[in-house]
């Protein structure tokens, strides 16, 4: 028998739970008029409603003018300012052009867990964790935060505290490119040509490119021009580097949009700690990138979660979401479990770990709480007995539960071992919410006997469940599929 701890933690969306964004308004008019308005007032005016604003703003968030001044860059790269202007309406433009955004005014969900690189100065037996949670806002818009926090050795879950602030990370416009780097993902997409790289120098950045594109005269422009140029802005967007600010705490980062492809979203990211061949460890991510019109399945690395590689997965087998890495290669190949269709656990291997194009069916529904879609939820564990997988179930009334499965270590193709019933499910405290009936997570960790597992309560909140690990395996090789 399965015993299931539900821990006191939980952690609940904060509508207070603020970022600075850049305010896209409609029209190019808009700019010039506001600089206009501020051009006529006078510098007491001028002084007294910045004042204003960084009294009313300053203690939400840091480095407020550094977020104004880049802003201004940003809304007079069309239309200049005065060149006579002082500072403080430099300051004052950019303030108009800013906007707080609340990242969790929605929801707070689907949590995965792994080990933080930093494993210094903790007592014997105990280790730190980061956590990382899909916020969701206005619009919809899904972002990635982080909590971190100390699993000791008898089993306790100690978080560290939030301090007020929510930082945004930053998209690194400096990030150059290569000709190679683009053609070979160029051929993933159809009706384009390789000669659109002859406009490009060797190295280049994004905005170079795009400056170069949309000015090359008519005459210069091929019969697939407009796909290779669509292609090619679609590749530097979503194929790009990101740095968080390294002073401030992880539980202050934010991983919000970067590219034009996840403007709607970034949703249900899947840590995972990665072990190479020789023995060195990163940290890779998958994640569903969202447009509003189309999905792109995302692969983030990083060793230390201040700095992050956002690369796009290509292949035939980039299809749907749920996308979940293997935590190591297996005979030579990366493996990564998906759900092309939408109603299956499918497996795949591949050399490449940004291209997949074959697949196979894992596991497909069995019991009554999985009869509507079978799901992944994360990515696998690594034990002596197996790779133990947690699954979800979807059943009548898109109720959600949560299953495990066991998986050969050395052929991950073979099921030995499915439970019938699930482990989790949604209480009746946990039933109502943005989306109702759902127990749902991301990604889990073992610490010595206990697996602990982040769950998001219909997509409103996250707790913490800890089970014994002998007791699910037990269970697991005595009711074998």
């Amino acid at each position: 028998m399965i015993h299931i701890t539900r821990t006191a933690i939980q952690f609940r969306a904060n509508p207070g739970r603020v970022i600075l964004r850049y305010l896209s308004l409609h029209g190019p008019h808009r700019v010039p008029h506001i600089a206009k308005r501020i051009d006529h007032m006078s510098e007491p005016e001028a002084e007294a409603l910045l004042a204003q604003t960084r009294s009313l703003f300053a203690d939400r968030h840091r480095r407020l003018d550094a977020v104004f001044r880049q802003h201004f860059a940003e809304s007079t790269q069309r239309h200049p300012a005065p060149e006579h202007w002082p500072d403080n309406r430099r300051l004052l433009l950019g303030a108009c052009m800013t906007m707080e955004y609340s990242t969790q005014a929605a929801a707070l969900f689907n949590p995965s867990m792994v080990r933080h690189p930093d494993q210094s100065g903790l007592p014997e037996g105990a280790i730190r964790f980061i956590m990382s949670l899909r916020a969701t806002g206005e619009s919809h818009i899904s972002s990635i935060e982080f909590r971190t926090g100390v699993l000791t050795a008898d089993g306790a879950i100690q978080l560290d505290e939030l301090t007020p602030y929510a930082t945004r990370s930053a998209k690194n416009w400096q990030k150059t490119y290569t000709k190679d780097f683009v053609r070979e993902r160029l051929r993933y997409f159809l009706h384009t040509s390789e000669t659109i790289l002859d406009e490009l120098p060797d190295r280049f950045t994004a905005t170079e490119a795009v400056q170069i594109m949309t000015t090359l005269p008519e005459s210069g422009r091929h019969s697939r021009f407009h796909e290779s140029q669509k292609a090619l802005l679609e590749i530097l967007d979503t194929n790009y580097d990101l740095v968080c600010e390294p002073d401030v705490p992880l539980t202050e980062r934010v991983i919000f949009p970067n590219a034009k492809g996840e403007s709607k979203g970034m949703e249900d990211v899947r840590f995972v700690q990665f072990t190479d061949e020789d023995g060195t460890t990163c940290y890779y991510s998958t994640y569903t990138a969202y447009d509003g019109e189309t999905i792109k399945c995302q692969l983030m690395e990083t060793t230390d979660f201040v700095e992050f590689r956002v690369r796009t997965m290509y292949g035939d087998g980039i299809q749907d979401k749920g996308m979940a890495l293997f935590p190591e290669k297996i005979d030579g190949n990366y493996v990564m479990l998906s759900r092309q269709g939408g109603e299956f656990i499918n497996i795949m291997f591949s050399e490449d770990l940004h291209v997949w194009d074959t697949w196979q069916t894992l596991a497909e529904p069995a019991f009554g709480w999985e009869t509507v879609q079978l799901g992944n939820c994360g990515s696998p564990i690594k034990t002596e007995q197996g790779w133990l997988v947690l699954t979800h179930g979807v059943g009548p009334l898109r109720r959600y539960a949560i299953g495990v499965m066991l998986l050969d270590l050395q052929d991950p193709t073979r099921v030995i071992g499915r439970l019938a019933k699930p482990i989790i499910e949604p209480l009746e405290s946990e039933r109502e919410g943005y989306v109702p009936n759902v127990v749902y997570t991301c990604g889990w960790l073992r610490h010595q006997d206990q697996l602990i597992i982040p769950y998001a309560m219909s997509d409103s909140a996250c707790g913490i469940i800890t089970l014994s690990f002998q007791e699910l395996l037990d269970e697991l090789q005595k009711k074998n599929m």
